[in-house]
C-alpha cells in the first residue's frame, strides 16, 4: 500500500490548516492578549481571563481545537501501512504526517487538557477582588502563559510538518 493511498491531500490538509488555526489562536493569546491581560490590575485581569475561559468553551475553539484531534488521529491511523514500505520516498510523508499528528495532539490537546484547563478552573474559583488574587493571577500569567508558548509552537510545527507531507510526493505511482 502507498502513502497516497492512505494519506489523503484532503486528510492532510485538514490537519495542516487545522493545526494552524488552533495554533492561531494559541498565539494570539501569547503574542498580546495575556501580556495586554497582565498589565491591567490583578482583580481587572483575573475578571477578564474569567469572562475569556467563560467564553471559549462554546462549539468554534472546541470544534476547531477536538476536530483537528480527531483528523490528526486518524491521519496517524492512515500514515501506519505506509510507514512498512520498502523506499523511503513512501515512508517520509508518512514519518512527517506522524509527526506532525503526535504533536498537534501532544501540544494542542495533551498540553491544555493537562496544564492549562486545570488552571484556568482554579483561576475561575479566585475572587478577583480579593488581595489574594494578586498571587495568583501573578503565578496564573506565568505558568498559564508559559503552556500556551508550548501549544503555539507545537500546533504551529505540527501544521508545518503536516503540511510538508501533504507536498512531499509519495514514492512511485
Amino acid at each position: 500500500m502507498t502513502a497516497t493511498a492512505t494519506l489523503t491531500p484532503l486528510l492532510l490538509g485538514t490537519a495542516a490548516v487545522g493545526s494552524g488555526l488552533v495554533g492561531g489562536v494559541f498565539f494570539t493569546f501569547s503574542g498580546f492578549v495575556l501580556p495586554a491581560l497582565a498589565r491591567l490590575p490583578a482583580s481587572a485581569g483575573v475578571s477578564a481571563m474569567q469572562a475569556v475561559n467563560r467564553a471559549a468553551v462554546t462549539p468554534p475553539l472546541m470544534t476547531a481545537l477536538f476536530g483537528t484531534a480527531a483528523v490528526a488521529a486518524a491521519v496517524a491511523v492512515t500514515a501506519v501501512p505506509a510507514l512498512r514500505a520498502d523506499d523511503g520516498a513512501t515512508r517520509t510523508p508518512a514519518l512527517l504526517a506522524m509527526g506532525g499528528a503526535a504533536l498537534y495532539l501532544a501540544a494542542g490537546v495533551l498540553v491544555t487538557v493537562a496544564a492549562n484547563v486545570p488552571l484556568n478552573d482554579r483561576l475561575a474559583g479566585v475572587d478577583a477582588g480579593t488581595p489574594a488574587a494578586a498571587q495568583t493571577w501573578e503565578r496564573y500569567v506565568r505558568v498559564w502563559g508559559g503552556w500556551n508558548h508550548v501549544r503555539t509552537l507545537g500546533c504551529l510545527a505540527a501544521s508545518a510538518l503536516l503540511t510538508a507531507a501533504a507536498l512531499r510526493p509519495a514514492g512511485p505511482a
